[in-house]
Parts: C-alpha cells; structure tokens; sequence
C-alpha cells in the first residue's frame, strides 16, 4: 500500500480543489421611471402676468424665472416648466388647468414623456 503525500491528502480529503467561492447576491435593477415634461402652450388671450402667477405659484419659480419662461411661452409658443415622475406631472398638469379655468383663462397645460 502507498501513501500520498500529505499535502495531496489534505486537498482531497474534503473534495476541494483549493478556490475559494463568493456567492453573489444578485438584485434584479430597478429601473428608474420614466419622466415627463410638463409644457405650458401659448394663446393670444391669458395675460402675460396670470401665466407668470402660475409658474410661480406650481412649479416655485422666482418672479424673475418665471417673467423669463413666459416670454419663451410668448416668443416660440411652449415652453416646458419642469420635468416630473408621472404621478406628478399629471397632477401639475390639472392643478394649472383648474386654475385656469377657475379664473376663466384659456391657459393650456401639457406633458410628455421625456
């Protein structure tokens, strides 16, 4: 009967080949929602300054801001006044059409998936 050398009976004795393992936990990604933006259209009838109230009052601009985002609205016919998850873009979206229409004001607000 022959023997094996010690340091061979060592690796075999427990069936290991000598790697050491590493067991990864694995999470599915979440994927990040998609985002929408919330556009404000121009018309010839909200005055300037009711559409500078909105932006102020939804979406928490400065009155500078704002005043500059409306003459965008003015000059090129949209402009977008933010970028939201669904859920509050939608809500943004009704939140400014209400208003409008409370205060009898054609002022049209839109989103869009970014």
């Amino acid at each position: 009967m022959t023997k094996a050398p010690l340091h061979m009976m060592a690796d075999d004795a427990d069936g290991d080949d000598g790697d050491i393992g590493v067991k990864l936990d694995t999470r599915p990604k979440t994927k990040r929602p998609p985002m929408y933006k919330v556009l404000i259209l121009n018309d010839d009838y909200t005055p300037m300054e009711f559409v500078v109230q909105v932006l102020e009052r939804f979406f928490g601009m400065t009155h500078a801001q704002a005043f500059e985002i409306m003459l965008t609205v003015h000059k090129k016919g949209v402009a977008v006044v933010g970028v939201y998850s669904y859920e509050i873009a939608e809500t943004k979206v009704a939140q400014v059409m209400d208003f409008s229409q409370r205060h009898q004001h054609p002022l049209q607000c839109t989103m869009e998936k970014e």
